[in-house]
């Protein structure tokens, strides 16, 4: 099983312990450098508002105009649909539309090359999202984001919101006649549960809760947090994990009960079975708030479909209908193909080596960075579409750090530093996801220029799960190189920057084991700072990237694109880099 979820490219269970604050007060009841969104075709109408969080430098917390901060949509109308680019045209085919179930509606395969393995919406923090973002839903959702200092949010269960001046405290209005699967109806006790939930456990996400103090339902509508510190609540909110909604009747459920087949969100599709080695199946709730029109997907299919070959057989025969992951020079052919769009688009996924830092001296670190191929797999890889890494952080996302001195390839330096450190003819372990071909492409190429001076690249292809075993068990005995793919949890350089390199007791995450003071204090600071002072948290954010470059924490590879291919009987499908591979069945609708 490879990575996703903190991987892109492969299935990876993630829970762990994560440490978060407890609640007080409260009773424990329970691809480049733009971000617009890349479309087929625009799905629901429905309003949204551009939010602005930063003022300018020195400035104070300023409210959207016109709306002081609240955020609406029509009540009793789907979230907004991304912004769209101009479709991809091709002439439609007609493909299957066998429907397995009797009733009105279409039918749609997912070709998904990714194990789904943990439905539980408090834990999962992998690949799972494809399946969550559907069967569950979340109080708000980025619509759009420009790389700086502005998120355009729409309400999913949140009608509106607002926040106080330095954004400790928000209150969200639920929208009304929202009902779970179970038909029990939406209520801010079930929001606060939900999250409680997540908070308790905490496993996966949950850290992203951690300035949540204290959460009050008001009245039958309407929900306050109480945070610890600034944060952009409504930001949070928007999450891939961690904060789903679901009906009181499971909040109490265990993991076991979750992967067992059983959900109950208030989505637009309820969870019919779920066999990880086989398919995940949704079926579409009638009494969904949002309603439903002529045309839609009422049953999806997510069939797991590992072999690349086999994905691009199925889509071409219209045997499936969605699927990712194939190699780049396919997409090329598919877009010349009648019948099927591809759609390639900015992305939020880093690509990038965590370099040991309890094996590898800083002068052997330092050398397999400048040893590193950039502008050779820069343009070799992904179509020559990808852009080579700034720091860990997307440069799609705000907090990036377009001004950051990164090396060059300079073979013969890296071999001067290893001549005077005495580290000749030495080994290297490059870990890497067995069946990923980019990752292994990289690995070729750079074992053959490592060669030149004397350092043995030794390419080490493992399940993602058995690798990652394996480098959280025995640090000093682990890898050397650990390739990896993030995307966000939610979009903050916080969560690639916490995840990957703040110190860790017991490794999860930071597999290069990595561990410097100054670092994870100038994160932590510059996450209080962002509800309030967007300026202000990435001057810090940056200040610590330059720190993981300085102390060659890791080879920082590419910002990778995100192609997407759809059968173009479907319109209505949007991609949207916060939410990668997420495919919005309910937006959908068949020509």
């Amino acid at each position: 099983m490879s990575e996703i979820k903190r991987l892109v490219f492969g299935g990876l269970l993630c829970v762990a312990t994560v440490a978060v604050p407890p609640l007080t007060a409260c009773s424990r009841d329970a691809d480049g450098s733009g971000a617009a969104n890349a479309a087929v075709e625009p799905g629901a109408a429905g309003q949204e508002t551009a939010a602005e969080f930063a003022p300018e430098p020195g400035g104070e917390f300023e409210e959207p105009a016109d709306s002081g901060s609240a955020q609406e949509d029509q009540p009793g109308e789907p979230p907004a649909a991304e912004p769209a680019v101009a479709p991809t045209t091709a002439v439609a085919s007609e493909g299957s539309r066998e429907n397995p179930r009797d009733g009105p509606g279409e039918h749609f395969v997912y070709a998904n090359p990714h194990v789904i393995g943990d439905l539980d919406p408090s834990s999962a923090f992998s690949s799972e999202h494809i399946v969550l973002q559907n069967v569950y839903e979340t109080l708000t959702r980025l619509t759009d984001h420009d790389g700086t200092t502005t998120e355009q949010l729409s309400g999913v269960l949140a009608e509106s919101w607002t926040a106080n001046d330095d954004a400790t405290v928000w209150t969200f209005t639920l929208r009304e006649g929202v009902t779970f699967h179970d038909g029990t109806a939406l209520t801010p006790q079930a929001v606060r549960d939900s999250l409680h939930r997540t908070i308790d456990l905490g496993l996966g996400a949950a850290f992203i809760l951690a300035p949540i103090e204290f959460m009050e339902a008001v009245d039958d509508r309407t929900i306050r947090f109480d945070l610890s510190y600034p944060a952009p609540l409504d930001l949070i909110m928007s999450a891939n994990f961690g904060v789903y909604v679901i009906s009181p009747n499971a909040v109490t459920q265990d993991n076991a009960w979750f992967n067992a087949g059983n959900a109950a969100g208030t989505g637009p599709y309820m969870l019919e079975s779920h066999d990880p080695a086989v398919s995940t199946r949704l079926v579409r709730y009638d009494d969904y708030w949002g309603g439903w029109s002529e045309g839609q997907v009422a049953t999806v299919d997510i069939r797991l479909t590992e072999d690349p070959v086999l994905a691009q057989q199925l889509i071409r025969n219209s045997d499936a209908h969605y699927t990712f992951n194939l190699p780049f020079d396919v997409y090329d052919s598919l877009a010349d193909r009648s019948g099927v769009d591809v759609v390639i688009g900015p992305s939020m996924i880093s690509l990038f080596g965590l370099l040991n830092t309890r094996r590898l001296s800083p002068e052997v670190r330092e050398a397999l960075v400048l040893s590193f191929p950039y502008d050779e797999i820069t343009a070799s890889l992904y179509g020559g579409r990808a852009v080579r890494s700034r720091g860990i952080v997307p440069q799609a996302m705000w907090g990036s750090h377009p001004e950051l001195e990164i090396p060059r390839t300079d073979l013969e330096a890296a071999s001067r530093l290893l001549d005077d450190a005495g580290m000749t003819d030495i080994s290297i372990i490059y870990s890497y996801d067995a069946g990923t071909i980019e990752q292994q492409q990289i690995g070729e190429v750079w074992k053959a220029g490592l060669a030149t001076i004397g350092v043995d690249l030794v390419l080490e292809p493992l399940t993602f799960d058995a690798r990652w075993a394996k480098a959280k068990a025995d640090p000093d005995g682990a890898q050397d190189v650990f390739v990896m793919f993030w995307f966000p949890t939610f979009v903050s350089p916080y969560d690639f920057l916490y995840s990957v390199f703040h110190t860790e007791e017991e490794p999860f995450f930071n597999l290069g084991y990595f561990s410097n003071g100054e670092f994870d204090t100038l994160i932590d600071e510059a996450d209080t700072l962002s509800g309030t002072d967007r300026y202000g948290a990435i001057e810090l954010f940056r200040r610590a990237q330059e720190i993981l470059v300085d102390e060659h924490a890791g080879v920082f590879m590419l910002d990778v694109p995100q192609a997407q291919a759809i059968r173009s009987e479907f319109r209505g499908f949007v991609s949207n880099p916060a939410y990668s591979q997420v495919v919005r069945f309910y937006e959908l609708h068949r020509r």
